[in-house]
């Protein structure tokens, strides 16, 4: 199975994420949105942002191993951010730079929402796999 990371001319770079993301053959896994709940659908890091994202990308983690997969197996990120403001970003990008691949980042979107499944939640993280 063999993946490609492009990011063609034409198209801004920030860097961080991957543009496109193509891969050929393997199992696909998809991971539904992930929070900063523990095991008892307790809030860890409530108030906090990047305690919450922490603990999200760990229970992701956990998520795509039950599948077989690692952070290094993703091609797609979708992040929901309560309230999001452009300062955010600084502090989910770090925790999220402790998890998934630097020189071969997946696909990426960041989105401001309103709210999400329970109060207190401030951001939710759900991933598309691909192991070979």
């Amino acid at each position: 199975m063999a993946k490609q990371f492009l990011n063609p001319a034409g198209l801004a770079n920030p860097g961080g994420y991957t543009n496109v993301v193509c891969a050929d053959g393997g199992k696909l896994v998809f991971v539904a949105g992930q929070v900063a709940f523990d095991t008892n659908l307790q809030i860890v890091g409530q108030g906090d942002l990047r305690a919450q994202t922490r603990k999200t990308f760990e229970n992701l983690k956990i998520a795509l191993e039950a599948a077989g997969a690692r952070f290094e197996d993703v091609v797609k990120l979708n992040v929901y951010v309560v309230n999001y403001k452009p300062a955010d970003r600084q502090a989910i990008v770090e925790v999220r730079n402790l998890f998934v691949s630097r020189e071969q980042p997946p696909a990426s979107t960041l989105i401001g929402v309103q709210a999400l499944a329970a109060d207190g939640l401030l951001i939710e993280v759900e991933a598309i796999a691909v192991v070979g």
